[in-house]
């Protein structure tokens, strides 16, 4: 390689050093970035050091890949509100070996087995902590048979443990309010489920999950927003394997439908599953009222009237 291309090299990778955007320049009101590379943030236009000599918070090795990752880093599992103790005590492992892979004899083996009874004992030694670890397996129970994901378990988690700080548990199971919680949690963040959908993966009836359900988000002061039915839209075309031009065209509905006050004192799930059903007819794509029924979980005469309604409203 020629000096020329070993420069032109050079200035290449210079150039791919990794920048970000921070503001403006104090002197020219240029574009100021940050060169996370050599710690300096600089502008673009007139070359005005900003800042400089940062510290790198970051770890002083590199990884390449997830194996490598682990294999590297010198710290624990991250902190979480999906285990009783926040995933900050010891865990003995289950597997029968010691630090260099080599299998345990037999007496190394009970005591083993020993350590790991005295410290499953001493992590739930407390009354509390072994409420947590019923309610926040069954959280996280249901959310996996909900297809939920881990920041809607982390917001449940957080209000079981408000709920049990409260002391709002006496005269109430612990699957009562772990289930109120799951269904609070995704109705905050966008993604609900319906009472059905929770009833049929609780251990608790429809009756004692709504009284439940009430009471906690009155005493917490949950701020939760009614559910609308463009909520359930995504789900049900993914679950139906639709196109998004279904999608699109069952919003519209649902926005004419919003428009005619025709969502007032109606199921939402329940009209999102017409929306899709006519959308579906409307755009030739083939779904019948059975598949749209099984994947909202309503039944074929709900969707039946709600379309009916909806075509209404449209032809209005």
């Amino acid at each position: 390689m020629s000096d020329t291309e070993t420069r032109t090299s050079v200035r290449e990778s210079e150039s791919e050093t990794t920048t970000e955007s921070t503001g403006e320049c104090p002197e020219c009101d240029g574009s100021v970035v940050h060169d996370e590379e050599h710690g300096e943030t600089a502008c673009e236009n007139c070359g005005l050091i900003v800042d400089e000599d940062e510290i790198d918070l970051g770890p002083e090795w590199r990884a390449y890949d997830a194996r490598d990752r682990a294999e590297k880093s010198r710290v624990g599992a991250p902190a979480t509100k999906l285990i009783h103790d926040e995933g900050l005590s010891t865990n003995v492992g289950w597997q029968d070996r010691d630090g260099y892979g080599r299998t345990l004899s037999a007496d190394q083996r009970r005591r083993a087995q020993r350590l790991r009874k005295w410290n499953e004992r001493y992590r739930t030694q407390d009354s509390k902590d072994r409420n947590l670890r019923q309610a926040l397996g069954e959280i996280d129970r249901m959310a996996s048979a909900l297809g939920l994901p881990k920041d809607i378990r982390e917001t449940a988690s957080v209000i079981y443990r408000r709920a049990l700080d409260e002391n709002l548990l006496p005269g109430r199971s612990i699957e009562g309010v772990a289930t109120a919680a799951l269904y609070g949690a995704a109705r905050q963040a966008g993604t609900p489920r319906s009472l059905d959908e929770l009833e049929r993966v609780s251990r608790v009836g429809r009756r004692e999950l709504t009284r439940t359900y009430r009471y906690v988000c009155r005493e917490l002061g949950l701020e939760v927003e009614p559910t609308k039915p463009e909520q359930y839209l995504p789900r049900l075309t993914s679950a139906l394997e639709l196109d998004e031009d279904v999608e699109r065209r069952a919003r519209s509905l649902l926005s004419t439908a919003r428009r005619e006050g025709l969502h007032s004192g109606r199921s939402p799930v329940g009209l999102a599953a017409a929306a899709v059903y006519a959308s579906s007819l409307l755009t030739n794509h083939k779904v019948t009222q059975e598949a749209v029924g099984e994947a909202a979980s309503v039944s074929e005469v709900t969707i039946r009237n709600r379309y009916t309604e909806l075509l209404d409203v449209v032809e209005d």
